[in-house]
């Protein structure tokens, strides 16, 4: 945040989620690329999605993890599902919970959302394979 105001303890608490789940690195990036045009946003999505409906006690990370690619993927927003099928390493969500979620999304959504949803987490898992295997971590 620019400093203008303190954080909000929702605020706070959804950066720590954020971080938890999408990694330091994304988090930083993002907030070093947030401008004054899109601070607000940023404050909100922070906010509202992590520091609300991620930080909230009833379900895990895992559940949440599958929950959000699912619905990703059936509004075919491509780049968040590649995120979140990349977070999934820090979610706790398998490769086979991914799999199952998208087979619900090729029932309720159609197979061509699913298809492409496939494709893209087949991408994300064989870069992380590739970096691992080139000792670049998860």
């Amino acid at each position: 945040m620019s400093g203008k105001t303190p954080p909000s303890r929702r605020y706070e608490e959804g950066i720590a989620v954020r971080r938890s789940v999408l990694g330091g690195d994304h988090v930083d990036r993002s907030t070093a690329a947030m401008t004054a045009f899109d601070e607000p946003f940023q404050t909100f999505i922070t906010e509202g999605a992590w520091g609300s409906v991620w930080s909230g006690g009833h379900l895990s990370k895992r559940e949440r993890s599958m929950i959000t690619i699912a619905l990703l993927a059936a509004l075919g927003h491509d780049e968040e599902v590649a995120m979140h099928v990349r977070a999934s390493a820090n979610t706790g969500a398998t490769r086979e919970d991914i799999r199952e979620a998208l087979m619900h999304v090729a029932v309720y959504a159609g197979v061509p959302a699913a298809n492409r949803a496939f494709k893209i987490a087949k991408q994300v898992f064989a870069q992380s394979e590739k970096d691992k295997d080139n000792g670049e971590g998860n």
